[in-house]
Order: structure tokens, then sequence, then C-alpha cells
């Protein structure tokens, strides 16, 4: 909790109990979810918070680079509050994203610069695939 307090102390953003909920409920999951997902997952909790808060609290945790925002391919963004460098995979009958831990692609970063004439800061790999559960059902 301490790094959004000073985070947004330093970038001078009102720290409200809805961002903090959004970022709190981030930080307990691995799971990725939407934006829609939060928002019901907090309703209980914050009856008065609306999908469009859930919207703008991410776009800010997004910018002062508290959470990742994925775009995994099916039309809304999944949120991620690990944000360290690291692939995801998505199953592509469920819908699931799951972090692929343990790998890094710094060397890829590199190998792409030899293509071309961008400096490369970064990168997003994704990987598709069928989940355990759907694999066996």
């Amino acid at each position: 909790m301490n790094n959004i307090t000073s985070i947004f102390k330093e970038k001078k953003l009102k720290l409200t109990p809805q961002r903090i909920a959004v970022y709190k409920y981030l930080k307990s999951t691995t799971k990725h979810p939407s934006a829609e997902t939060i928002y019901k997952a907090l309703q209980e909790d914050y009856p008065t918070m609306s999908l469009a808060t859930v919207y703008k609290t991410l776009k800010t945790l997004v910018d002062v680079n508290l959470i990742q925002e994925l775009n995994v391919g099916e039309g809304s963004f999944r949120y991620d509050a690990n944000t360290n460098s690291h692939p995801h995979i998505q199953c592509i009958n469920c819908s699931k994203v799951d972090d692929i831990n343990d790998i890094t692609f710094p060397e890829l970063n590199d190998k792409v610069n030899g293509f071309t004439k961008y400096k490369v800061l970064s990168n997003k790999v994704y990987f598709y695939g069928i989940c355990e559960d759907c694999q066996n059902k």
C-alpha cells in the first residue's frame, strides 16, 4: 500500500477509496480480470462506484505504472498488478489468461534492434492455447 500512496503523492493525484479498492483487488489476484469483472467484484462493498470510475481508475493505475494493461485480442482489456515484464498465455476456449513465470525476453529486444532502426524499449508476448481445465472436459 505504501507504493500506491507514495506514487500518488509524487504525481499529485488524489488517492480515493475506490482507487485503493481497485488496486488492492488487482494485487490480490493473478486472474487478469477485465474492468467489468473488477466492477462486479467490488459492487457489494462500493455500491455507488460506477463502471466508468473503474475504467478511469484502471487508466490512472496504468499511467503511473502500478498495473499493466493486457490486450489479448478479445475486444476488451485485462489487467495485471504484476508490472514486471513477463509473457502471458490465454486459453482460446474459455479465455482464461495466465502468467508465464521465469521466462523473459530481453535478448529478443536486442535481436529486434538488428532488424529495425527503432531503439526497442520493451515487448509484450502473448501465447494462445487450451488450458488444462478445457483439455480435461
